[in-house]
C-alpha cells in the first residue's frame, strides 16, 4: 500500500526538470529587455531592432515547423479555420506585443518594462469574465487589487527619476503588450491541445517573423545592415536565449506541471529582471519599486494559485 501512493523516482525527476525548463525560460524572457536597452545605445531604432530580432529568430522557427508538422500531421491535420486564427494570435501575441513592448522600452526601465508586462494574467482574468462569462471568484479581486496598487507604486516612484510624462507614454505600450498577449493566450487554449505545442509555437511564430519583415519593409526598406557589429551580436543573442528557447522550454514545461505551476516558477521574471538591469545596465529601483515589485508578484500569485485550486 505504501508504495502504491509514493511518487515514482521517474515522476519527480521528470516535473522537476520540466520546473527547471520553465525557470531558465522565465529568465531567457527576463533578460530581452535588457538586450533591448543595451542595442538602443547604438542608434538603432525599435522597428529596425525588432526586425533583426526577427531575422535570426525565423530559421530556426521555420526548421521546427516543418519537422513538427510532419511529425504531427498524422495525428492532426491543421483546417482553415485553424490557420487563420494561427494568423491572427501570431500577429497578436508576437507581432504587435513585441513591437508595442520594443516601443515602450524606448521610454522606461528595463525593470519597470518587465513589471508592467508581467500584469497579463490579470489581464487573462478580466478578460475572460467580459467576453468567456467567467466568474472572478472574490479571492482574485483581491489578487487584482493587490496587483494594480503595486503598479502604481511603483510608478509613483519612476515618475519622479524619468519624468511623468514618458513613464505614462513606455507604460501606456508595455500595457498594450501584455494585454495583445493576454488575447492570444485565451484564444490559443483551444489551439493547443489539437494541434500540439511545439508545431502551434513554431507556426504562430514565424507568422509574428514575417510580420515584423514585412513591417520593416514598408517603415525602412529593409535597411539592416548599416548598424554598428553590437547591434547585430545583441540581436543574434536575442533571438536564440530570449526568443526561441525560452518559448519552447516553457511550452514544454508546461506540457508536464500545467500553466498554473509555470506562472507560479515564471514570477522569478521580474525580479531576473530588476538584478540583470542592475548589472548591466546599473539601474537601482528606490524602497517604493522594490515594495510594488512584490505587490505586483504576490498578486500574479494569488491568481496562478487560484487558478490551480478552482480552475478557473
Amino acid at each position: 500500500m505504501k508504495d502504491s501512493i509514493a511518487p515514482s523516482p521517474s515522476f519527480s525527476r521528470t516535473h522537476l526538470i520540466a520546473a527547471g525548463l520553465v525557470l531558465l525560460g522565465a529568465i531567457g524572457f527576463s533578460a530581452k529587455a535588457i538586450l533591448v536597452k543595451l542595442a538602443y545605445r547604438h542608434g538603432v531604432d525599435s522597428v529596425s531592432l525588432l526586425a533583426l530580432r526577427m531575422s535570426f529568430s525565423l530559421p530556426f522557427f521555420l526548421a521546427i515547423a516543418y519537422w513538427s508538422n510532419r511529425r504531427m500531421s498524422q495525428t492532426y491535420n491543421i483546417t482553415r479555420t485553424d490557420s487563420v486564427y494561427i494568423i491572427i494570435l501570431g500577429l497578436l501575441g508576437y507581432y504587435l506585443a513585441s513591437l508595442f513592448d520594443f516601443i515602450g522600452l524606448q521610454y522606461i526601465t528595463a525593470s519597470l518594462e518587465r513589471l508592467v508586462l508581467f500584469v497579463y494574467p490579470t489581464l487573462v482574468i478580466v478578460l475572460s469574465a467580459i467576453f468567456l462569462k467567467r466568474k472572478i471568484h472574490a479571492r482574485q479581486y483581491g489578487a487584482l487589487a493587490l496587483t494594480y496598487f503595486g503598479i502604481a507604486i511603483a510608478f509613483f516612484d519612476s515618475a519622479n527619476f524619468i519624468g511623468e510624462n514618458q513613464v505614462a507614454l513606455g507604460a501606456f505600450w508595455i500595457f498594450l503588450a501584455a494585454l495583445c498577449f493576454a488575447i492570444h493566450l485565451i484564444g490559443s487554449g483551444s489551439l493547443l491541445p489539437r494541434i500540439g505545442t511545439l508545431r502551434y509555437t513554431s507556426l504562430v511564430m514565424t507568422v509574428a517573423c514575417i510580420a515584423v519583415l514585412l513591417h520593416n519593409a514598408v517603415a525602412n526598406q529593409l535597411q539592416l545592415f548599416d548598424f554598428v557589429p553590437e547591434v547585430y551580436l545583441l540581436t543574434l543573442v536575442m533571438a536564440v536565449f530570449s526568443t526561441v528557447m525560452p518559448s519552447f522550454l516553457f511550452m514544454q514545461g508546461i506540457k508536464v506541471i500545467g500553466s498554473s505551476n509555470a506562472s507560479i516558477i515564471g514570477s522569478i521574471g521580474p525580479i531576473s529582471t530588476v538584478v540583470l538591469a542592475y548589472i548591466f545596465l546599473g539601474e537601482r529601483l528606490g524602497w517604493l519599486q522594490w515594495g510594488g515589485t512584490f505587490l505586483v508578484i504576490a498578486g500574479v500569485l494569488m491568481i496562478s494559485l487560484q487558478k490551480q485550486k478552482g480552475g478557473s
